[in-house]
């Protein structure tokens, strides 16, 4: 089966470590759990130090520029309020590449048996708690079961 493109030649959008790919999954399909989960990147320092005690900004036009969750188990970040790019996980499945905008990434959504290797999100982050996909565990390659 045609997995895409590797508009990133292997150099791009993958955990050089492992070999796995990041993944890239749309919000909304993870929509409660990223709300949850997630917290604001503020690129002006003084907003993010003087906003962890209350909600008022030194500077009228700062907005988080990005969310992000970095736990014990994910790395992930959303930049447009469309994608969440996931950079850890403790979990992949195999899907096929990305489009150009994320060279190299592979799209958790298109399942492929003969995919690329892509960090996921598990079955506990999808309403129902079951992902729309299959998901292996990265520490023994093993499927995990919904």
């Amino acid at each position: 089966m045609y997995i895409g493109i590797d508009y990133g030649m292997g150099n791009t959008n993958i955990d050089k470590k492992t070999g796995i790919r990041y993944g890239v999954i749309p919000i909304m399909e993870v929509s409660r759990a990223w709300c949850d989960s997630s917290e604001p990147y503020y690129p002006c320092k003084d907003c993010e130090v003087n906003n962890e005690d209350n909600d008022v900004f030194d500077c009228d036009g700062c907005e988080p520029s990005s969310w992000y969750v970095d736990d014990n188990e994910y790395v992930a970040e959303s930049t447009d309020e469309i994608d969440i790019f996931i950079t850890k996980s403790p979990y992949y499945t195999r899907c096929k590449f990305c489009s150009p905008c994320a060279p190299g990434a592979g799209y958790v959504l298109n399942e492929c048996e003969d995919g690329v290797e892509t960090y996921c999100f598990g079955h506990d982050w999808f309403e129902g708690g079951k992902a729309p996909y299959k998901v292996y565990r990265v520490s023994d390659g093993e499927l995990v079961e919904e």
